[in-house]
């Protein structure tokens, strides 16, 4: 707390509240995260709001190279100068959601590792998740019931949940209480970390029609899959009924009990219509 507080002195600088700034002062859940991140000496590393820099120096210490991404040019400045001494660490200052991510890294692996305000969570998870470049893993501290929430099965499925699913393996590290960071959330958060699938289980054309079906089918929450369905996509009850039947799911289920495989048989049953 006192090194933290001594160096946003120094700079000039205080906890942004509109940018869900709050900073990691515990260093057994620094150590923690970068365990869990498992990064080698030949990686390459893309951070998300490294802030003062704490893990960004840790991350340092073990992979082979590290490019922060810091949306905070106050912070960003601070970093040059602090981290100057670490040749294998890039600061970019910018927007990561405005940041191709072939701009950062090209065509080279990776691996996220973030310490995410959370009001950003799931944009920065689909940024990185949905695009055509994945990284190997995502390590990220997250909101605590919003890691739960991540990790949930049927019948507690949500839509951000089947999205991040559908691309990885989603498991919660360990929990950090809010004491932990400065200045103290109101709520705890969770160290989540993201094995990414190796392979996309369909094409960008049926990754859309899934998602479309998705959002339809959550878009009323509570509300039986074929009435849901049937609302959200414009079709006749009927039709919906005959795409439920195909994928061989009962029309009287809610979204949130259905499982990724029932899921991409959907999609696979409702492309295979329009072929």
């Amino acid at each position: 707390m006192a090194e933290t507080r001594s160096l946003l002195e120094r700079y000039g600088l205080a906890a942004r509240k509109s940018l869900g700034q709050n900073f990691l002062i515990d260093r057994g859940v620094l150590e923690k995260i970068v365990r869990a991140a498992d990064v080698g000496p030949v990686e390459t590393v893309i951070e998300v709001g490294p802030g003062l820099g704490v893990l960004t120096r840790a991350l340092a210490a073990q992979a082979g190279k590290v490019i922060a991404v810091e949306l905070d040019r106050g912070l960003a400045g601070l970093l040059r100068e602090t981290l100057g001494d670490k040749t294998n660490v890039e600061i970019i200052s910018g927007d990561i959601l405005e940041t191709p991510v072939a701009d950062l890294v090209g065509q080279a692996p990776y691996k996220v590792v973030a310490n995410l305000p959370y009001y950003i969570t799931s944009p920065v998870l689909r940024h990185f998740l949905e695009g055509a470049h994945q990284p190997l893993s995502l390590t990220v501290m997250v909101q605590k019931e919003v890691a739960r929430q991540i990790t949930a099965s049927p019948p507690e499925m949500s839509l951000l949940a089947l999205g991040v699913q559908f691309f990885g393996r989603p498991k919660i590290v360990g929990y950090v209480a809010a004491g932990c960071f400065h200045p103290a959330p109101k709520v705890d958060s969770a160290i989540l970390h993201i094995s990414v699938k190796e392979q996309r289980e369909l094409s960008p054309e049926q990754e859309k029609l899934f998602f479309t079906l998705a959002r339809a089918g959550f878009g009323t929450r509570r509300k039986q899959l074929a009435n849901a369905l049937a609302g959200g996509l414009k079709l006749e009850k009927a039709e919906v009924l005959e795409l439920l039947q195909l994928a061989g799911v009962d029309p009287a289920r809610r979204a949130e009990t259905l499982t990724i495989e029932e899921w991409l048989k959907l999609t696979k049953a409702q492309d295979e219509r329009h072929v």
